[in-house]
């Protein structure tokens, strides 16, 4: 029931691509993810997963199209449709997924599948 500082919560690490959750509510998780590079292609079959950028320029790429965005922009990936993420320079998003989901879904890579449930 206090506030948090997203500008504080993001310099606390340094790492790409491993979600860092800060707050839970109703079975979801907020994650705060930096960025750079492209993500493997992925999907998950049962999770919709919503991406809003903070800072930044990142991609939402589908195989029929990409979603540019930059700060205060957000996208829904619904579950199940393949895709993968990108940002050419390093980018601050946050995530909000159910718990428990696993960053590179359906697919298991090891310099990306980042371990569950690390909280700042």
């Amino acid at each position: 029931m206090s506030k948090i500082n997203l500008d504080d919560k993001f310099s606390l690490f340094h790492e790409h691509w491993r979600p860092k959750v800060i707050a839970a509510l109703n079975g979801q998780e907020i994650k705060l993810i930096k960025v750079e590079g492209e993500f493997p292609w992925h999907s998950h079959a049962t999770e919709d997963e919503f991406f809003l950028v903070w800072k930044g320029r990142f991609r939402v790429e589908y195989r029929d199209r990409i979603v540019e965005m930059g700060p205060g922009e957000c996208c829904v990936v619904p579950r199940g449709v393949e895709h993968r993420t990108a940002a050419d320079a390093e980018a601050e998003i946050l995530c909000f997924e159910p718990a428990g989901v696993r960053n590179t879904g359906d697919v298991e890579d090891a310099a990306f599948t980042a371990p569950q449930g690390v909280v700042l």
